[in-house]
């Protein structure tokens, strides 16, 4: 009988740290924005910051091409199913006095306003995902969104690597700064704007 009670315990055990070990191969949601953000590392091989007509919702450019904010858009919806045409389209139809005037723009666009970097800052602040930005890397943590104003004037956009610097002290970034998709250790390089942790929820 104690015998019994043994090996039922040891099999316990053992189905228990199975599960774990399955449950550990699962990406948290953090790990599934970094995942798809890094996908597009081959395939967006061109920066286009060309303006195109495009279906809605969901609509996108051609996947070979595109600009920073189409990393993140992309992502976001590879990762959750999360639209962020859709999502920004409704919110400045209804709050459209919210959002920048830098475009002199009179009416929304669901064409293009998704795909610039003030209206993204805008929306994910009015959401209350914008947390602290600081010069600190350990403060940049997997799947964030982060934005910079390159040679502060033009607004760029990224998300936060899961991998880090070969010195091992910050995370790389994933974005399209000009050559297409890529990951690189330039998360400090331009004045930092705006930091949001946004899982698509």
């Amino acid at each position: 009988m104690r015998i019994q009670i043994i090996v039922i315990i040891m099999l316990s055990l053992l189905n228990q740290l199975s599960l774990a070990k399955l449950s550990d191969k699962t990406p948290n949601n953090a790990e599934q924005l970094v995942q798809k953000a890094r996908l597009q590392v081959t395939k967006t091989i061109y920066y286009d910051p060309a303006y195109i007509r495009l279906d809605y919702p969901n609509g996108d450019v051609p996947l070979d091409r595109g600009v920073c904010t189409d990393v993140i858009i992309r992502a976001l919806r590879d990762a959750f199913k999360y639209d962020l045409q859709e999502k920004i389209h409704e919110d400045m139809r209804q709050n459209f006095s919210k959002y920048p005037k830098i475009w002199k723009a009179k009416k929304t666009d669901r064409n293009i306003d998704h795909r610039r970097v003030p209206n993204i800052e805008t929306f994910l602040t009015r959401l209350g995902k914008n947390i602290a930005v600081t010069k600190n890397a350990e403060d940049y943590h997997a799947g964030d969104i982060v934005s910079v104003r390159l040679n502060n004037i033009t607004p760029h956009i990224f998300i936060i690597s899961d991998k880090r610097s070969q010195d091992g002290i910050r995370p790389l970034i994933i974005h399209n700064i000009g050559a297409g998709t890529q990951e690189e250790d330039q998360l400090f390089k331009h004045p930092i704007t705006g930091h949001f942790r946004f899982l698509g929820q």
